[in-house]
């Protein structure tokens, strides 16, 4: 998944914009008409929308529509288009924010630090090219997704909110599995087994998710 698709005919600008996310060190892609700004999305997600109105073919109202029936991801429409009508239509149609070209390069990356603020902070965790979601229960490295089931979701984002900490056995077991459970605790063996393979470069040499022999394991 990039961090911000970037949705703009003029290649040129969204060149240019593109240099300043990557400054950044955000992802980026970018789409030149609305079509291809759709399979881009469909295909990968993003997690900001930059877009423009007048694009060739689907136009960016389109566009806002069709992401907003399917997702919340933040929209960001940046438009010469400055008509109070058209900033009410984008607007209504569920874009973020509506910003008019031209626009100050500052303003618009405090803006978008802005919306990744508020929308991310609090739903990710992060730790080196590892993220995890906690609302969509998704995990990604080095930007591919990684396969998990549930317990193992709740296993890792455990250990990750915990960094730094040695948990007990007894304490990851009851906190994912239930005191109650019927599981044998063996079962957390074999799912930090199954973690390692999935996050650590080398599963017989993990880095992330140390041993504490006698007592647990700590997410370094």
């Amino acid at each position: 998944m990039a961090d911000i698709l970037i949705v703009e005919d003029n290649m040129e600008l969204a060149g240019l914009l593109r240099d300043f996310l990557r400054a950044e060190n955000y992802t980026v892609s970018l789409a030149e008409d609305g079509e291809k700004a759709l399979r881009l999305y469909e295909a990968y997600g993003a997690k900001l929308v930059i877009l423009d109105i007048m694009l060739p073919g689907m136009d960016g109202f389109a566009v806002c529509e069709q992401i907003r029936n399917q997702s919340n991801t933040p929209i960001l429409i940046v438009s010469a288009k400055t008509e109070k009508d058209d900033k009410l239509n984008g607007l209504l149609l569920g874009a973020d924010d509506y910003i008019e070209k031209p626009y100050d390069i500052d303003i618009m990356l405090a803006k978008i630090r802005g919306i990744f603020k508020r929308r991310y902070s609090l739903d990710e965790v992060v730790d080196g090219d590892l993220r995890l979601n906690r609302i969509n229960r998704t995990v990604f490295r080095k930007d591919e997704p990684l396969e998990m089931t549930a317990k193992e979701f709740d296993l890792l984002l455990l250990l990750m909110e915990n960094k730094g900490k040695v948990l007990k056995k007894e304490y990851i077991f009851n906190r994912i599995w239930g005191s109650d459970s019927c599981s044998e605790p063996q079962t957390l063996t074999v799912h930090i087994k199954w973690l390692r393979k999935k996050i650590e470069e080398d599963p017989q040499k993990p880095k992330r998710i140390q041993t504490v022999w006698g007592v647990g394991y700590q997410f370094i």
